[in-house]
């Protein structure tokens, strides 16, 4: 019988060194995933700053841009309007000056109307150059996160 409480003792401890083991083993994989994510959480911090000084670069970018592109504008209608008042100034007759006006009206609203063309299109441009980086930052964070689900 001493033989068969030794074996159980010894059977005991062994499942015991196992278990202890076995925990060990549990909290080092999962303090080693802690770390790895809160590694990873400061990553993504330096990541979104990164980000957002990429898009704020973009955008002011275009903002200069645009702003350039509505001064080249308003300097260029003065000009047209100046060279449309001499031109109607020195009309010989109202059939001449009526299509003096016309010509300036037409032309100034073409012009007008190119001129929101290329605006709108330079908008629609910079809303996507400042949103791409933030969706692809906000997706690979994503998958990185999903990677951490049990």
């Amino acid at each position: 019988m001493a033989t068969k409480t030794k074996a159980d003792a010894n059977g005991a401890t062994a499942a015991m060194e196992s278990m202890a083991s076995a925990g060990n083993e549990a909290f080092k994989e999962g303090f080693e995933k802690f770390n790895q994510g809160f590694t990873d959480l400061s990553a993504m911090g330096k990541e979104t700053v990164e980000t957002f000084v990429e898009t704020t670069n973009a955008a002011t970018k275009t903002m200069e841009a645009m702003n350039s592109e509505v001064m080249g504008y308003a300097k260029q209608s003065m000009e047209d309007s100046v060279a449309a008042a001499k031109a109607a100034m020195t009309s010989r007759s109202l059939q001449e000056l009526i299509e003096v006006n016309t010509d300036y009206t037409k032309s100034a609203f073409d012009a007008y109307m190119g001129q929101m063309n290329k605006l709108s299109d330079m908008w629609v441009a910079a809303a996507k150059d400042t949103v791409e980086p933030f969706n692809e930052h906000v997706a690979a964070w994503t998958e990185k996160m999903q990677s951490y689900r049990p």
